[in-house]
């Protein structure tokens, strides 16, 4: 597996509205969430990072939402991400929404996310997608040092990669706004909205943490097998037969 340990400072950021065009992707990121908020259950929603404490997300029925940062407003916890001061099987969900990318051990942020989640328990992933127009600005040099282009954008391939290890189930992924995030904002076109599916600059990944119980394995226990009727006959003839010879 490649490795994603990186000791450069990666500093992300700490608003939507550090990224350009960043409140229309917000807008667009709160859309293809509330399709999947309905389907989720539990006590506990986990939101790790700044920009995922922003998202709004009072359409799901948990109840508790726990707001995990650094910086932003809306923050309940002050923690970094890859440590997270929660218990092991603690939350039913986990809204993890770029902080991956500016993470120094990614790695390490999905082993933190597997241990705290509840088994059955839903993983909702958001990042930006290095296939496409949005990715290829990171070869400008004139943003490349600018957020979100000073971060590591990650393949979903890669992502998928490291939550099968980890025991997750995909069970979703889409592609969504087609921008390069400069200039204007998009308006909405049927052309965009098919690119979108394949070269979105942001992507959505829905999985699920499975564990599998262990079955033990019961001793087969051999039961000596009964002689037949006549072998037993024979051998009581042949004890009485030897008896009474000595007598």
């Amino acid at each position: 597996m490649k490795p994603a340990l990186s000791a450069r400072n990666r500093k992300g950021p700490a608003s939507w509205q550090q990224i350009p065009q960043g409140e229309a992707l917000c807008a667009a990121t709160e859309s293809k969430l509330a399709a999947w908020w309905p389907q989720i259950f539990g006590y506990y929603l986990l939101k790790v990072g700044d920009l995922s404490c922003q998202l709004d997300t009072q359409s799901s029925p948990i109840k508790h939402h726990i707001h995990l940062g650094i910086k932003a407003s809306q923050c309940q916890l002050k923690a970094n991400s890859d440590a997270l001061p929660l218990l092991d099987l603690s939350v039913d969900a986990v809204l993890l929404c770029h902080a991956h990318e500016f993470c120094s051990d990614p790695h390490h942020l999905m082993r933190e996310v597997h241990r705290v989640l509840r088994s059955d328990g839903y993983l909702l992933l958001s990042g930006f997608n290095p296939v496409s127009l949005a990715g290829l600005m990171k070869l400008n040099p004139w943003v490349r040092h600018k957020a979100p282009w000073n971060g590591r954008f990650f393949t979903l391939s890669r992502l998928k990669d490291w939550l099968y290890l980890l025991g997750f189930e995909v069970v979703d992924e889409q592609r969504f706004y087609a921008s390069s995030l400069l200039g204007n904002v998009p308006s909405a076109s049927r052309w965009r909205t098919l690119l979108a599916k394949a070269f979105g600059s942001s992507y959505l990944l829905v999985a699920r943490k499975r564990e599998l119980p262990l079955t033990p394995i019961r001793p087969k226990w051999q039961l000596a097998p009964d002689y037949p009727q006549t072998v037993r006959g024979t051998l009581t003839t042949n004890r009485l037969g030897s008896s009474k010879s000595k007598l």
